[in-house]
């Protein structure tokens, strides 16, 4: 399994940047992006729960003394990522917002280094700078012309800080021995009720009843880019260290600007091609490096 981890956090990668499709969908239909988040987070929990309490309740065991770390990976990176992210976005332009939310690799590995004595050897810097270098290319961030004010700058670190929590906290409930499968019930359920506090969930019900049309892409966005998205990263992140981790899943930007050259005819220049072999070309350096394991064995 310790081999295949990087290969989960690709696929994770890969789901997550698969969210634009099912995310212009629902759009369509009246949700705006805190429904969206709603929506993934309840429908995930109640999926997964259904499975825990039919196939293997004993995964809905936790100590009391471990809830802070469910409360991270739910509150502080899920709720407060999603506000800060959306925040930022109309404060700035989708570009930016993108390019702040991953400074998370570098947080991640910074942390990485003081919490969990992972490694800091040059190779790790190198791809850490590539796929930093590549997601600036892959967003068109640098001929986006806009500007970012101090809250804006804020806000978008904010971002970063909450997407890179995940990494750090689930980091710490795999160590305590939870299961990829308990660790993304509990942060589906603490995210889903810090999320309530965004959204109406009674006006959500509403468009579902007045448009049930819109379940595919709901059921799709639940099954795909939350439940199995979160479960693979998960897996991957208890067989290797969390900076690495976070490094891989930067594959994310890529696979959401293939799908929209792809699928909406969006625009694919010379340099968002060289962004995306820049983050190909830090996934290989990582997994490439000596051993993935959690504890700086790099």
């Amino acid at each position: 399994m310790k081999k295949m981890a990087p290969l989960f956090v690709l696929l994770a990668g890969c789901l997550w940047g698969s969210m634009g499709i099912f995310v212009r969908g629902l759009n369509v239909y009246g949700f705006d992006s805190m429904d969206i988040v709603f929506l993934r987070v309840f429908g995930a929990m109640l999926v997964l729960g259904l499975w825990m309490l039919f196939f293997d309740r004993k995964k809905f065991r936790i100590r009391r003394k471990d809830i802070w770390c469910f409360i991270g990976t739910g509150v502080i990176s899920i709720v407060f990522f999603n506000y800060c992210y959306f925040s930022t976005i109309q404060l700035t332009s989708l570009s930016i917002a993108a390019i702040m939310l991953y400074t998370a690799p570098a947080i991640v590995t910074i942390l990485g280094i003081f919490l969990f004595k992972e490694s800091f050897r040059p190779v790790k810097i190198i791809a850490l700078l590539l796929a930093f270098a590549g997601c600036v290319l892959v967003t068109g961030v640098l001929t986006d012309g806009a500007v970012l004010t101090p809250i804006g700058m804020l806000l978008g670190l904010g971002s970063g800080f909450g997407y890179a929590m995940y990494s750090i906290f689930g980091r710490y409930a795999t160590e305590k021995g939870y299961t990829s499968v308990t660790i993304s019930f509990y942060t589906f359920l603490f995210g889903m009720a810090g999320t309530c506090f965004f959204v109406k969930p009674f006006a959500i019900t509403e468009i579902i009843r007045q448009h049930p049309s819109c379940m595919p892409l709901v059921l799709g966005l639940v099954l795909f880019n939350t439940l199995a998205a979160y479960i693979c990263y998960t897996i991957g992140l208890s067989y290797m260290e969390a900076g690495k981790a976070s490094i891989l899943a930067s594959v994310e930007p890529v696979v959401a600007s293939l799908i929209g050259f792809l699928l909406y005819k969006e625009n694919m220049d010379g340099m968002t091609l060289a962004g995306v072999v820049l983050v190909l070309v830090s996934a290989v350096i990582v997994n490439l490096s000596p051993a993935n394991q959690k504890s700086g064995e790099m």
